[in-house]
């Protein structure tokens, strides 16, 4: 898996995290007595559930991962100053995925970058605005001027 499928996947598993819980189903009333010459008693297991208590589709397939709230839940979580909506290293920090040159120079390959990757500033930038950009094609719902 290359390094921007596992920062989809890291976001979009958030997504599925966030995404409120199924309603389960109405508990099974107590029948009343009935007497021994009556009818047998139903059985209590409830009928199969039907289609909408069933679990929710996976985000993508109900409409854009809004990616700000999850970013900021796990910058949060991380329990670090993060910056993710300017600095790649820090968004690959809050979702506790490898930041390192290496990992940044395989994003930037994957991502198609062209410019010089010996020089990481002007790559770090690319490829925020590239990663920004792809999320947004991909089904996510990217802060307004991030995906510029």
């Amino acid at each position: 898996m290359g390094i921007f499928d596992k920062i989809k996947n890291a976001i979009w598993g958030g997504a599925e995290e966030t995404a409120p819980a199924a309603k389960p189903a109405e508990p099974l009333k107590p029948a009343a007595p009935v007497s021994a010459s009556a009818a047998p008693i139903p059985d209590p297991t409830p009928a199969a559930a039907p289609a909408a208590s069933a679990a929710p589709a996976a985000p993508s397939s109900s409409g854009p991962v809004d990616i700000a709230p999850i970013l900021d839940a796990a910058v949060r979580k991380s329990g670090q100053k993060l910056d993710w909506k300017h600095s790649i290293v820090d968004l690959m920090k809050a979702l506790d995925l490898d930041s390192s040159l290496s990992a940044r120079k395989e994003l930037a390959a994957e991502l198609h970058y062209t410019g010089d990757t010996n020089d990481s500033a002007t790559m770090n930038v690319w490829l925020h605005k590239a990663l920004m950009k792809k999320l947004a094609e991909n089904g996510g719902k990217v802060p307004a001027g991030l995906a510029d």
